[in-house]
């Protein structure tokens, strides 16, 4: 069941200016309906839709879209390929909506696409990475051209991202040059760890182990023994439908001494310090957004997100709200709802969202690097606390080892 959020104005994230209301008549066609596939059992898709509710209460409060208000209309995809797909269907052809914005799951959203390509229906992904989604608009335009990826940056821009943190945080300030990498056995992930691999080691690290692992896996304590025997001095683990809870509070009662960092999405919860009883101490897990200065909308909205939602938001949150923004300037500039019409558009799109400066790249895959969205690494500290530890230029504390561990 969806959760409902109270309506409220948030003057402090700065609004698109909507040009003329059109007349009455326009306003008699109804409510633009914004369709949110998304898995409503996780924080990933409760953060989607109060994102989405966010920004639909902002552009409602301004008039709406060409002189229609927006309505948000949700179906739970859950993690499984069938149930994505009916999700799909129940959106286009039930519910007839004029947009879909959410995913989370990579083979989810790829078993969807042959749905949505022939529905005609604008789809805007905030959850899934698989550069896979994307490349299906490069190779087959026509009939992809719905597909958009606003957030969060694809698997190889993650891998990119990754791999500065081993050179820039792990090699160079703390002198650490072997690694082991594990992983999930998903598909996002087998995308990602070659494309990190070769660039650790063209970084110069030593990669001492590779290996993925199931996303059932209830028992971590062979693979943690075969990262302590590779040499290892840090362990990067990347992981989203695997049990973070599990892995975490092994890791901690094993007193495993290697540090631990990487892509955990379960970890970016507010909730997951507690959760797992403060065993996540000196984790370090890559985010897409922080509440850091990243841009003038960060704060801002990252603060009202905390008193709509009563938690921070993990990154489809941010992903969603952004993606409403985008969609919403995108038909003001059409002017028309007609998809084509706002695709040529949302081509053109440049956007200072939360978490960075938005433009797609011609598979519809929003870009990353300097002044684009890049991933941020930030700590679990003590009580709880995070703290941005890379990128240099945005740290907001230093990094700490486990409680059990010398500072190296």
């Amino acid at each position: 069941m969806m959760r409902f959020i109270k309506p409220f104005i948030m003057p402090a994230v700065a609004l698109a200016a909507w040009g003329t209301a059109l007349p009455a008549s326009a306003q008699d066609k109804g409510p633009i309906r914004i369709g949110v596939p998304t898995a409503i059992q996780l924080q990933i898709g409760r953060d989607t839709q109060t994102g989405v509710r966010m920004a639909i209460d902002e552009i409602n409060a301004k008039g709406g879209v060409l002189g229609r208000k927006l309505e948000m209309v949700v179906a739970d995809e859950t993690e499984n390929p069938e149930q994505g797909i009916a999700a799909i269907k129940k959106l286009t052809a039930d519910e007839k909506v004029d947009v879909m914005i959410g995913g989370y799951t990579s083979g989810v959203t790829l078993a969807q696409l042959p749905h949505i390509a022939r529905s005609k229906t604008i789809y805007m992904e905030v959850g899934a990475a698989s550069p896979a989604i994307t490349q299906r608009v490069k190779s087959d335009y026509d009939n992809y051209k719905y597909i958009f990826r606003s957030f969060p940056i694809n698997a190889a821009h993650q891998a990119r991202g990754l791999v500065d943190f081993i050179s820039g945080m792990l090699k160079d300030e703390m002198k650490i040059q072997n690694i082991a990498i594990v992983g999930e056995n998903a598909k996002w992930v087998q995308d990602l760890v070659p494309i990190l691999k070769k660039g650790a080691t063209e970084a110069g690290a030593n990669v001492k182990l590779s290996e993925f692992f199931d996303t059932s896996t209830s028992d971590f304590s062979p693979l943690l023994a075969k990262v302590k025997d590779s040499g290892a001095q840090y362990l990067i683990v990347i992981l989203s439908h695997a049990s973070s809870d599990i892995f975490v509070k092994q890791w901690y009662d094993a007193r495993f001494p290697i540090p631990i960092g990487g892509i955990d999405v379960k970890g970016q919860d507010q909730d997951f310090f507690s959760r797992v009883g403060g065993k996540a101490i000196s984790e370090t897990v890559g985010n897409f957004a922080v509440r850091a200065p990243l841009t003038a909308k960060t704060l801002p909205f990252w603060d009202a997100f905390v008193k709509a939602a009563g938690t921070a938001p993990v990154y489809t949150g941010v992903g969603g709200y952004d993606a409403v923004h985008i969609y919403a300037e995108a038909v003001e500039r059409a002017k028309s709802l007609e998809p084509d019409a706002v695709i040529k558009e949302l081509e053109k799109t440049d956007y200072t969202g939360v978490a960075g400066k938005m433009v797609f790249d011609e598979t519809h895959d929003v870009k990353a690097g300097p002044g684009f969205v890049n991933l941020l690494f930030a700590q679990w500290q003590a009580d709880g606390k995070r703290e941005v530890v890379w990128p240099k230029q945005i740290a907001t504390g230093k990094m700490i080892p486990p409680p059990w561990m010398q500072v190296q």
